[in-house]
């Protein structure tokens, strides 16, 4: 009782602190609790899925590195994982899965021949715990992946199948958002490109454009699903050509009325993904955002708290844009615990996203627009000292999530208990 009597002693002082430089801090924290993070699932199981064709593992332009014990092998555990990474993150938020993660009891299930009915114990767990669910196509781990390339590839054949593949992942991401009364979020990542010297891109990138002209030929009612192309700078094995380039679909994402989706470790490390948002926000209504972490050449590490971060955040909230971006988690570790890495990336966004909400946006776009630059950079420089772990302390309470480091403890007992047993 003392420590949260210290909290709320902690944030009646930072909310006056902030309150002097105009930001309400209350406000900060209702919004917050607005904006959910469509948390992956492949973190769970190294992006192994519960197919049965015995190609679970993770290829063609990824790699999961590491064999931390204790790894989720069914849906039952991985639900179950999940909803205890969830207790540990304040707001209430939505679970992406991937075509992969299906329940298919036994059977060979290939990919061109999925239905809804597959993903229909996803549906009514979501609904037990009060999430949504979003939606991806699988379109990696699998022999008709082998080549490197799917909907790009020069066989006309394993092209229908990835079609037919992708179509019918469109049908189940209608049928999730039917069913949940709220538009489910489908995206498409492929791994399509080629390890060296590539003479002829134009020919692999107009089949693609094909084949994305069939399957976005059948229309859904936006209600019902949003739909997001994504693009890549360079994956393991397509070094020197990635078919879907952020310059391929950005153009046809416009032309055809989708969602961009702009993964934070899919860029030059040089290049400012955060500096993107401005531009495409004037052309885009909406815009998926995935949150990774890229260090040298990989991209998806978990996600902290730097100034790759803080910068996508801080451009979301003063674009005004926390209802037009859309954030999902994408990354995956084995080389730590599992759930923990949940829990970290998650939380860590949000911290970003706070601080970002507890800037006086008004105040310094003022400064801007009257060429008060000295005052802009002073106040920009203050606010990296101000109270901020004591508003986010206070909206964990709110949250009825561990504060502090208290959940860390959580994890490792839930370690001992159940995932080390496995």
């Amino acid at each position: 009782m003392s420590n949260i009597k210290n909290i709320n002693i902690s944030y009646e002082i930072a909310r006056e602190a902030y309150a002097e430089i105009g930001v309400d801090t209350e406000k900060a924290i209702e919004l917050l609790k607005t904006i959910p993070l469509s948390i992956h699932c492949w973190q769970g199981d190294d992006v192994g899925g519960f197919e049965t064709q015995g190609v679970g593992t993770a290829d063609g332009g990824m790699q999961v590195t590491g064999n931390y014990p204790g790894k989720a092998n069914t849906v039952d555990e991985l639900r179950s994982d999940m909803e205890k990474a969830l207790s540990l993150i304040p707001g209430t938020h939505r679970v992406n899965i991937h075509a992969i993660y299906g329940e298919f009891n036994g059977k060979q299930i290939d990919r061109d021949e999925i239905e809804p009915i597959h993903f229909q114990g996803w549906i009514d767990w979501a609904k037990s715990n009060n999430l949504k669910l979003d939606f991806n196509s699988t379109l990696f781990s699998n022999p008709k992946a082998a080549s490197g390339l799917t909907l790009s590839d020069n066989d006309r054949s394993i092209r229908d199948f990835w079609i037919e593949h992708v179509k019918r992942c469109r049908k189940i991401g209608s049928y999730i958002g039917k069913s949940q009364n709220d538009a489910c979020i489908h995206n498409l990542w492929i791994p399509d490109g080629v390890k060296d010297i590539t003479v002829n891109r134009f020919k692999l990138r107009a089949q693609l454009k094909d084949s994305l002209d069939k399957i976005y030929s059948v229309v859904y009612a936006s209600s019902e699903i949003k739909d997001s192309v994504e693009s890549k700078l360079f994956g393991i094995g397509s070094e020197y050509s990635v078919v879907g380039s952020h310059d391929f679909y950005m153009p046809y994402a416009i032309l055809n009325n989708l969602m961009i989706c702009l993964d934070m470790g899919h860029f030059h490390p040089t290049e400012s993904v955060a500096d993107k948002l401005s531009a495409l926000l004037l052309y885009f209504n909406e815009i998926v955002m995935h949150v990774s972490r890229g260090i040298r050449w990989d991209s998806d590490h978990v996600v902290i708290i730097n100034d790759e971060l803080r910068n996508v955040m801080e451009e979301i909230v003063r674009c005004d844009a926390t209802n037009r971006v859309h954030l999902a988690l994408d990354y995956f570790d084995a080389s730590i615990n599992r759930i923990g890495a949940w829990v970290i990336g998650a939380r860590s966004t949000l911290r970003a996203l706070l601080m970002a909400l507890l800037e006086p946006i008004s105040q310094l776009k003022s400064y801007e627009e009257n060429n008060r630059f000295f005052e802009r950079l002073a106040l920009l420089e203050e606010l990296k000292s101000m109270p901020f772990n004591a508003v986010w302390d206070q909206y964990c309470l709110t949250m009825d999530v561990p504060i502090r480091t208290n959940w860390i403890s959580e994890i490792i007992k839930y370690e001992n208990s159940v995932t080390f047993k496995r």
